[in-house]
């Protein structure tokens, strides 16, 4: 087990820190880690009628339109159900009346705490009144057909990995079901 000697802060900014720290290996060698600490995140995978629902937006930090879950950032205090919900709704005009967890994973833990919780969308129904969307979100949504995933998946056209992830679960989950 590696031991944290000493933290300190070097960056804060509105989604994450960044700490600089000492630890101590298991070997007894001491080393430094940067690590960017952020509150998690939640993406909710929306099926109906074998069809699943993309959004898409641009994404600065890479410089590309991607599809993808709806998702978005776990506010202090919120858990990762809650800002699922929250976020289906806003970027997607849906709401559902429960959720199924299908996945959690790190997105990159050589050097960021993100974990992502994935959850699948259960009785979707359009939203009368819903939220509206952050004000720096400009997001489209469109429905694929599975064929449509397999297709995009198969043709490397998705590129976030928790989609990726989730879509390869259902239609990992979707084939067995045929057997």
């Amino acid at each position: 087990m590696q031991k944290q000697i000493s933290s300190k802060k070097v960056y804060e900014a509105a989604i994450f820190t960044m700490t600089h720290d000492e630890i101590e290996l298991e070997n007894g060698m001491r080393t430094d880690r940067d690590v960017i600490h952020h509150n998690g995140g939640a993406a909710i995978l929306v099926m109906k009628d074998e069809r699943i629902l993309l959004v898409s937006q641009y994404r600065y930090a890479v410089g590309t339109q991607l599809w993808e879950l709806p998702a978005g950032k776990v506010e202090i205090g919120e858990t990762p159900d809650v800002c699922a919900m929250r976020e289906l709704e806003e970027e997607s005009g849906y709401r559902c009346e429960s959720l199924a967890l299908l996945s959690e994973f790190f997105t990159t833990p050589g050097f960021c705490s993100e974990r992502i919780t994935v959850f699948e969308a259960k009785g979707v129904t359009k939203a009368e009144n819903p939220r509206p969307m952050d004000e720096d979100e400009m997001i489209d949504t469109k429905w694929f057909t599975l064929d449509e995933i397999k297709a995009m998946l198969e043709h490397h056209q998705l590129q976030d990995a928790k989609t990726i992830i989730a879509l390869q679960q259902v239609l990992i989950r979707e084939t067995n079901k045929l057997r």
